[in-house]
C-alpha cells in the first residue's frame, strides 16, 4: 500500500511538476515576443523620426 501511494504521490508531484515548466514555458515565451515587438516598434518610431527630422532639416532655408 506504501508503494502505491508513493508511486501516485510521485506521478502527481511529476505532473505538477511538469504542467508549471510548461506554463513557465509560455510565459517566458510570450515576454519575449512581446520584448521583441516592443523593440521593432521604437525602431520603426526612430527611423520615421529620423527620417521626418532630416526632411525638415532638407526643407529649413539655411541661412
Amino acid at each position: 500500500m506504501v508503494k502505491v501511494a508513493s508511486y501516485f504521490a510521485m506521478s502527481l508531484g511529476a505532473f505538477v511538476f511538469w504542467q508549471t515548466m510548461d506554463k513557465v514555458h509560455v510565459y517566458i515565451a510570450l515576454h519575449q515576443d512581446e520584448k521583441l515587438e516592443r523593440l521593432e516598434k521604437e525602431a520603426e518610431i526612430r527611423r520615421v523620426r529620423e527620417e521626418f527630422l532630416r526632411q525638415q532639416r532638407d526643407q529649413d532655408p539655411v541661412g
